[in-house]
């Protein structure tokens, strides 16, 4: 997501992991069925796991059976999966504070060694604890696609540099005998090198930053640079063939959340186009005493994110993050539809 998100990790330790903490837990967003935490008792396609909101807060991680191979992982907000191969485990993203848990919980289910960390986009917040998995499995492969190995090194980037890239035209890789599917997302509304990786024959897909299961979509669309290619990003997962979404953020998904991130896109864009037809221009801004007209955009799409966000809080209000997220969003969706008229 961003470094925004990451210090919401170092918070949550800051408030004192472990301690009691009652916490209120938010409606599911498509009435999932809840289960408790199991590594060793996999979840069904749709379930998803019970207070999760909690745990994030007072236990130092989540961790999860998927399938028979495949283990969901979770801390301070942050999750993403590793597959435990007959002799190898190969862990996708390391995320940043999460190295020691993640250490942790992988020797918790295997005695096998970390054999290759796949770095999902070159965003620091999803990679920045790959020096820790390296140190404690020195020989483990960094495998990213070309696009995320052009981008660190036009970026000067200070991580592990991948020792294997996935080439432009490659659509998959072999892990012992788990073939990865690498599906270039087809816009580049959060990352300019995203991509999304599907353990074929497993039916977990790895995308983070996107889509946060039993959510709405966070804050600016998870740090998108803008509105336009979010919602195509959003199909393109969509279309492919999965059972369970690790999303980077939220809980375990699966195509229910897909068709209710949609339809929340249709409804803000519907409510977004109804308040730029009922605001005026410059919504809120005294023009006699304007030095500038700089004022004038910005508050027209602030009415209009406070209108469109009244008219999605009925349906939507209850939903873990809304308050916080919707208003970013609204705006961000009112210069995608004024822009591209």
């Amino acid at each position: 997501m961003s470094r925004k998100i990451s210090l919401v990790a170092a918070a949550v330790l800051a408030l004192g992991i472990g301690a009691p903490m009652a916490r209120a837990e938010t409606p599911s967003t498509v009435g999932a069925t809840y289960r408790a935490e199991s590594a060793t008792v996999a979840l069904a396609p749709g379930e998803k796991i019970e207070t999760l909101f909690t745990k994030n807060m007072t236990q130092p991680y989540i961790l999860q059976k998927l399938t028979d191979r495949v283990y969901f992982y979770q801390g301070g907000f942050y999750g993403t999966v590793f597959y435990v191969g007959a002799e190898r485990v190969l862990l996708f993203d390391a995320l940043e504070g999460q190295g020691p848990g993640l250490l942790e919980a992988i020797g918790s289910v295997t005695d096998l060694p970390v054999a290759a960390i796949v770095y999902s986009h070159n965003h620091a917040d999803h990679i920045n604890d790959a020096p820790k998995i390296l140190a404690a499995f020195p020989g483990a492969q960094v495998i990213a696609t070309e696009a995320t190995a052009a981008q660190m090194a036009r970026l000067g980037s200070a991580h592990p540099a991948p020792t294997e890239v996935i080439g432009a035209e490659e659509a998959s890789f072999l892990f012992e005998g788990l073939e990865v599917g690498v599906v270039r997302a087809a816009d580049d509304a959060h990352a300019h090198d995203h991509a999304i990786f599907v353990l074929n024959g497993e039916g977990v897909v790895h995308v983070p930053d996107v889509i946060n299961p039993d959510q709405p979509p966070f804050w600016s669309f998870a740090g998108s640079a803008s509105y336009l290619g979010y919602r195509e990003i959003v199909e393109q997962i969509g279309a492919l063939d999965w059972q369970y979404l690790s999303g980077g953020h939220g809980n375990v998904g699966s195509h229910e959340d897909i068709a209710f991130y949609l339809a929340y896109l249709d409804g803000l864009e519907a409510a977004v186009g109804q308040a730029m037809g009922e605001a005026p221009w410059g919504f809120g801004v005294d023009a006699s005493t304007l030095t500038a007209h700089t004022a004038m955009l910005p508050a027209w799409y602030g009415e209009i994110a406070r209108r469109a966000t009244e008219t999605m809080r009925p349906e939507y209000g209850a939903f873990y993050g809304f308050e916080a997220a919707t208003p970013a969003n609204a705006e961000m969706v009112a210069e995608y539809l004024f822009s591209y008229r």
